[in-house]
């Protein structure tokens, strides 16, 4: 169920179409979620601004059961870091993550929550 939403200021045709593609396996590998229930959601051409100036930036937002923590936040940082820094060439000190640990009652999904399919 994680859901990982990149929201950027690098216009659309800079974004490789595979992107999201990579964030589902860095989702999946980083939070040991199966590939079956990651979803990626790549925004590019958003007007943002970062520090007052218009640099290539951007801001996440990771919703997960679970898989979140201290240690493993800082985990899942190097990893999204290292992809994301490197497809849309912004720097790192020009991206935030927001880590969202949801409860299972908080997902709909085919009907009902996950707090129904993880019981």
């Amino acid at each position: 169920m994680p859901h990982f939403r990149l929201e950027t200021n690098v216009s659309a045709d800079t974004v490789s179409p595979d992107l999201p593609k990579k964030i589902c396996d860095i989702i999946s590998s980083s939070l040991g979620k199966s590939l079956q229930y990651c979803v990626a959601t790549v925004v590019p051409g958003v007007n943002m601004s970062w520090g007052g100036t218009n640099e290539p930036c951007a801001q996440a937002t990771l919703v997960s059961i679970g898989a979140l923590g201290v240690s493993e936040n800082k985990q899942h940082s190097k990893a999204f870091f290292d992809l994301i820094c490197t497809e849309l060439q912004i720097s790192p000190e020009r991206m935030y993550i927001h880590y969202t640990d949801a409860p299972s009652s908080d997902i709909g999904y085919n009907y009902s929550t996950f707090d129904d399919i993880l019981d």
